[in-house]
């Protein structure tokens, strides 16, 4: 299906918001007051009906998905909503409860593009708490208090906790590459409900959505999933992935050619497609949303330029094959 077009209607961002809103209220068994209130906004303009029925096509394409997305978002709100122990708690909880039980897409598409992306509880919450933030499209090197150098990768953050006998880094989100210098202290970094101790120097721990990724560039670093799980020893040219309750056994990279996102560069080598957009994903001030399973699973090889995220897009789509569509400059759906 697709929305009608009138190339003589100019389409606003503003009705495209507001499109988008009523798609969610009347996806959440709406009132007769708000189908009245809809009806005579629909009416007023022809653009609005244009861009209510862009809204449409869009939920047609990424209603699943997006509802996935838009469900963690609402978890991601409701604690944001209890740190910040708003004064008016209860009405945004109202609101909260709206987009949870009748959410799906439109309320998934205001979450993500509602004030120029800068409604993203999650993000707010992982920054809430940090010392260092890298925003999208941003790799960011910062000195911490001991000497010790660390890189954030594109749309990521930390937090330091630095304390008589051990120094402590917790990585809220994306990845960082830390050189650490040696004082005779620990130093430990957390993410995913694991850690890092360092042995050495240099390496990476990238977040993963059930725990991390650990890379060495040189020396030694011991990974564990969890308190009581046992140590993995990593040395240079090495890397482990761990979630809850298991740690990899160490497999064999070339660390310099993983690590060269400091440098601006992407690569991969037989990579799913997934993975590829996940990482693109940081560099682009917005959402890329890959619908088709099958689609996420091929694999990808080769190096791309981080800091032309649509580039890299047209270079994928013309190898890999697949459409490709725009909303509002802020999200893209691949399928």
């Amino acid at each position: 299906m697709k929305a009608p077009s009138d190339p003589t209607l100019v389409i606003t961002p503003e009705h495209h918001e507001a499109a988008l809103s009523w798609l969610s209220v009347l996806h959440d068994q709406p009132t007769v007051a708000e189908q009245t209130r809809f009806s005579r906004w629909l009416q007023a303009d022809p653009a609005h009906a244009e861009a209510y029925a862009q809204a449409q096509v869009m939920w047609e394409m990424t209603e699943e998905p997006a509802a996935k997305l838009a469900g963690e978002d609402a978890v991601a709100l409701a604690a944001l909503l209890k740190a910040m122990d708003a004064p008016r708690t209860a009405v945004r909880r109202h609101t909260l409860m709206r987009w949870s039980a009748g959410l799906a897409m439109a309320a998934c598409l205001v979450l993500m593009i509602g004030v120029g992306l800068g409604f993203q509880p999650q993000r707010w919450i992982d920054d809430l708490g940090a010392d260092y933030v890298a925003a999208p499209g941003q790799v960011r090197s910062v000195m911490l208090a001991d000497g010790s150098q660390v890189t954030l990768d594109a749309d990521s953050a930390i937090a330091v906790h630095f304390t008589q006998g051990e120094r402590h880094v917790e990585l809220r989100r994306g990845a960082a590459f830390f050189q650490v210098t040696h004082t005779g202290e620990p130093f430990v970094v957390e993410g995913g409900k694991g850690e890092t101790r360092v042995l050495g120097t240099q390496f990476e721990v990238r977040l993963q959505p059930n725990g991390a990724q650990v890379t060495v560039l040189s020396g030694r670093v011991g990974v564990k999933a969890d308190v009581g799980e046992p140590q993995q020893i990593l040395t240079a040219g090495q890397r482990v992935s761990y979630d809850l309750t298991h740690t990899s056994d160490p497999s064999i990279v070339d660390s310099e050619k993983q690590l060269a996102w400091r440098q601006g560069w992407l690569n991969y080598y037989r990579t799913p497609l997934a993975q590829v957009i996940d990482d693109l994903s940081r560099y682009y001030p917005g959402r890329i949303v890959v619908l088709n399973d099958r689609l996420a699973a091929k694999t990808v090889s080769g190096s791309f330029p981080s800091k032309d995220p649509l580039a890299v897009l047209a270079a994928l789509k013309s190898v890999v094959g697949f459409e490709q569509y725009e909303a509002l400059g802020r999200v893209i759906v691949i399928r």
